[in-house]
């Protein structure tokens, strides 16, 4: 149905409603879905990730969910190498590929085929801006990062520590900024037959279901999967626990916060976590926005996908 390698990209911000429209758009296509989540990958953290469940898949094979222990690191290098190898193996079944989920630097970096072997990287110069960040704080890396690459600066959260590292550990690498080389690469044409496809939501409304979907998490027994991580060794100092909804609950589980504190704040975080996404899929000329406002049937948005497929030639 589809042109050989087609990746249609389903992304936008947490709690918008990619999930079901995923699904109902691979099961029209016969297509398989590769998760774009930096914290789905990892076993034992479902309720605070809203991993799908194997009802919610109806019978769509999904990928990379649940493939790491959750004392291992992961970053966009791994994704593309794990990404590139499922997709070769979809394509050679004659198949398409919806990619879903919120990493956007994830989906990008897919996509547009950034090789992430050029430059190879620095133990020594991390652990250095570790610590110069432990000492002197995030805004003060954040400020090395603005003194010779400021694009890069506006573009990254001076709280997002490990992309700021990289970006600096990339310039030492390199004496190129990770700017320049971002422009680089989207210069060079991506090997996949693709399409962007952006969740949209009135802010507010956005706003109140991701403190209602908490809500529904605490109910769910979010509380007890991020105790039982901790009893099994899991603390801030894995990637895995940096994800939102386990280091909040880990404050109240070393008696740093109360609960009531810790549900605010990953309330509040959430909602930022998804203004920083939004800005971020904002920015893609490519995308194609499909309304979910209100209680618009998911099979409207099915529809309208359908339709601007056919208007780009994915599907006739």
């Amino acid at each position: 149905m589809c042109p050989p390698k087609t990746v249609i990209a389903i992304v936008g911000p947490t709690g918008s409603g990619k999930t079901e429209l995923s699904v109902r758009l691979a099961k029209y296509l016969d297509a398989e879905i590769i998760s774009c989540d930096s914290m789905q990958v990892y076993k034992g953290m479902d309720i605070g990730t809203a991993k799908i469940t194997k009802e919610e898949m109806c019978g769509v094979k999904h990928h990379l969910i649940d493939v790491l222990e959750p004392y291992e690191n992961y970053s966009v290098s791994d994704f593309c190498h794990d990404a590139k190898c499922v997709a070769d193996d979809i394509f050679s079944r004659g198949k398409c590929i919806v990619m879903v989920g919120g990493t956007g630097l994830y989906v990008d970096s897919f996509i547009k085929d950034i090789d992430f072997t050029e430059t190879g990287s620095s133990d020594e110069i991390r652990r250095e801006l570790g610590e110069y960040a432990k000492d002197h704080g995030a805004p003060a890396l954040h400020a090395m990062l603005e003194s010779f690459d400021p694009e890069s600066a506006r573009a990254i959260h001076p709280n997002n520590q490990k992309r700021v590292i990289r970006a600096i550990e990339y310039y030492r690498l390199t004496g190129e900024t990770i700017s320049e080389h971002n422009k680089r690469t989207k210069e060079k044409p991506s090997p996949y037959n693709y399409i962007y496809f952006g969740i949209s939501r009135p802010r507010q409304e956005l706003y109140e279901r991701i403190d209602k979907r908490v809500d529904i998490m605490m109910e769910q027994g979010l509380l007890d999967e991020v105790f039982a991580l901790w009893k099994k060794g899991l603390s801030e100092k894995h990637t895995s626990m940096q994800a939102l909804g386990y280091k909040e609950f880990l404050w109240y589980i070393k008696g740093k916060s109360t609960l009531d504190e810790s549900v605010r704040i990953l309330k509040r975080d959430s909602r930022h976590y998804a203004k920083r996404q939004l800005t971020w899929f904002g920015r893609n000329s490519e995308m194609h926005w499909l309304d979910l406002s209100g209680n618009k049937p998911g099979e409207d948005a099915l529809e309208e996908a359908k339709n601007i497929l056919r208007q780009n030639g994915v599907i006739s």
